[in-house]
C-alpha cells in the first residue's frame, strides 16, 4: 500500500526558511513524477512544483520560482521543498504527491495527474 508521509511544516516569519520532506513507503507501482501542491483555506488547490523521475525535469509556480527549490532522493525514495523568502501569502497546508501514469511533461503540473496524496502539513508565514 502506497503511503506518503510529509513532515518539516510549521510557524516561521516573513523572510525565512522551511524544508518539506515527503517519505513514499510501502511503494507498489513506477514513479513518474512527485510533486507538491498547496491549499490555503477557501481556496483550490494550487500547484507549486513537480519533479519528473525519468529525466529530472523541474517544473514551479511562478509564484515561488527563484524561492523554491525542489529534490529527490532516489534511494531513500523521498522528495522534498527547501522554501526560503517565505511570504505570509505562502500559508497554507502543503501536500506531497505521486504519479504512477505517464504523460507529457507539463500534464504533471495538474491535480488530476496525481494518484496518491500524503495527509499535508501546515505552513504559516506570520509578516
Amino acid at each position: 500500500q502506497v503511503q506518503l508521509v510529509e513532515s518539516g511544516g510549521g510557524l516561521v516569519q516573513a523572510g525565512g526558511s522551511l524544508r518539506l520532506s515527503c517519505a513514499d513507503s510501502g511503494r507498489s507501482f513506477n514513479t513518474y513524477a512527485m510533486a507538491w501542491f498547496r491549499q490555503a483555506p477557501g481556496k483550490e488547490r494550487d500547484f507549486v512544483a513537480a519533479i519528473i523521475w525519468s529525466n529530472d525535469r523541474i517544473y514551479y509556480a511562478d509564484s515561488v520560482t527563484g524561492r523554491f527549490t525542489i529534490s529527490r532522493d532516489n534511494a531513500e525514495n523521498t522528495v522534498a521543498l527547501q522554501m526560503n523568502s517565505l511570504k505570509p501569502e505562502d500559508t497554507a497546508v502543503y501536500y506531497c504527491a505521486a504519479s504512477a501514469r505517464y504523460a507529457p511533461n507539463y500534464y504533471y503540473t495538474y491535480p488530476r495527474m496525481y494518484d496518491y496524496w500524503g495527509q499535508g502539513t501546515q505552513v504559516t508565514v506570520s509578516s
